[in-house]
């Protein structure tokens, strides 16, 4: 069957089904330091928020928002968000919070037209010396045309009177030709509240998002759903992120506590996805479950996610297959394996997956990592991702590599990108946050070997 009629079937959207599978070019063209930072010991840092994205393009402009740690603070609220510009004479500090006090980093979001859109979420509680307390979530508009003039503050409306804290867990999209952004932010165990700013400046729906329910658990209850990657086009809205609960097996918990002395430890195995076809109903489908290391107690880290033109939901994510500290006493006979996975969902049905690298225990041991989607203005897929571990020769490997996702599902060649330092961890200027398609890759994260630092680079596509 050739690649033409193939792709028809399976209805791969968005991109032309006569390209060959050639390796693109890539050409570094920037790698800069941004700024430095002291760990907070609060439980998040600069790339915590890492399901949203802290870079944005508007035109010719970058903006990127930067954590800072309050000098004598105490945890939880013992950090503020910095905003940094990249005009024609690189990058500077336009903004810092005069006043908030905050526990996470804060995402971008950007319009067509310039708006900067960040997502705040200040502590309300006035004594310093607080461990923890509520929040009141905040977004402050900046404009690419005037980057220095004091934001505009909006405050978002919500459904009832959630009780947010310092622990938001929040996501933040949107999209950017339409002029509207959706907001999540986390309640407990229990659900995620969410807001939805239109195209007229109306916070004009808001609601819940209940979790999907661990009927099958040892005590069944709610599945707190975490780190997702939220996309929002044309007022669809699709929501993509993994477990995060108390360890539900308790015969596995009772063996964690005996290794760590600790009551808790938490279960990131199962991979959830919901969408709402109108965000203005309220309404979201059911919950489908993308993948699953629950068998053997394995990780799961979600990677990102593009809605095509043709509304196609494509997934990206890792897997770890098994928990080491149990498994001499609990799968002594199954393989580790540590993999980059891909699926295409389509109205809530899992059409195809792929797995784009993967270190099978005895086998390769090429390990991938983090990873992102990159799309073309011509809607080619390509996916940015981080390598490393040993090659067939034992020698040792540590770089960015470059895939594309070719119209059958089928897979272009990797390419080496020729970074100084590669990034281990990184966010990119996506459009799920308002950023438009490029043939330009702009990253932020941390470099190899670069201490507390959060650098940039920018890649192009020949």
């Amino acid at each position: 069957m050739n690649l033409a009629v193939l792709s028809a079937l399976l209805g791969v959207g968005g991109v032309a089904c006569t390209r060959a599978s050639t390796a693109p070019g890539v050409v570094v063209e920037a790698e800069e330091d941004l700024y430095r930072y002291q760990g907070a010991d609060n439980g998040a840092g600069p790339m915590w928020c890492h399901g949203s994205t802290c870079l944005v393009r508007a035109g010719e402009s970058l903006f990127a928002a930067g954590l800072e740690t309050i000098a004598g603070a105490k945890p939880l609220n013992n950090c503020r968000w910095m905003l940094f510009h990249r005009g024609p004479d690189g990058w500077r500090k336009i903004c810092t919070d005069p006043v908030g006090r905050t526990r996470e980093p804060s995402p971008l979001a950007v319009f067509s037209d310039g708006r900067v859109f960040l997502s705040a979420n200040p502590t309300i509680n006035t004594d310093p010396n607080a461990y923890a307390g509520p929040a009141r979530p905040e977004i402050l508009r900046f404009s690419d045309r005037d980057p220095d003039a004091p934001p505009e503050k909006l405050i978002p409306v919500w459904s009832g009177e959630p009780p947010f804290s310092e622990h938001s867990y929040r996501s933040f999209a949107a999209d950017g030709p339409g002029h509207e952004l959706i907001v999540f932010q986390n309640i407990g165990y229990t659900h995620a509240q969410w807001s939805f700013l239109d195209r007229d400046g109306r916070w004009s729906a808001q609601e819940q998002l209940a979790w999907p329910w661990g009927g099958d658990y040892d005590k069944p209850q709610p599945i707190r759903v975490c780190y997702p990657n939220v996309a929002l086009s044309g007022r669809q809205v699709h929501f993509c992120g993994v477990s995060d609960i108390v360890e539900p097996n308790e015969t596995w918990r009772a063996f964690k506590k005996q290794l760590t002395g600790r009551d808790w430890d938490y279960d990131f195995r199962r991979l959830f996805y919901t969408y709402s076809r109108d965000i203005t109903t309220g309404r979201f489908e059911p919950w489908v479950e993308i993948a699953s290391r629950d068998k053997t107690s394995g990780w799961i880290t979600p990677g990102d996610l593009w809605l095509d033109d043709h509304g196609d939901v494509h997934i990206l994510w890792s897997e770890r297959a098994i928990d080491e500290r149990l498994r001499k006493k609990f799968f002594p006979n199954e393989k580790q394996s540590h993999a980059l996975n891909y699926a295409m969902v389509r109205e809530g049905k899992v059409m195809l997956r792929r797995t784009l690298l993967i270190a099978e225990e005895g086998q390769s041991s090429q390990y991938p990592g983090r990873g992102r989607f990159h799309i073309t203005p011509d809607n080619r897929l390509f996916v940015f991702f981080y390598v490393s571990g040993t090659d067939s020769q034992g020698r040792s490997i540590s770089e960015n590599r470059l895939l594309e996702i070719l119209p059958d599902a089928d897979l272009g060649p990797a390419v080496r990108v020729p970074l100084k330092k590669p990034f281990t961890d990184f966010m990119t200027a996506t459009p799920r946050a308002g950023s438009p398609k490029s043939r330009t890759i702009d990253l932020l994260g941390h470099q190899q070997n670069n201490g507390q630092t959060i650098s940039y680079a920018r890649i192009r596509l020949d």
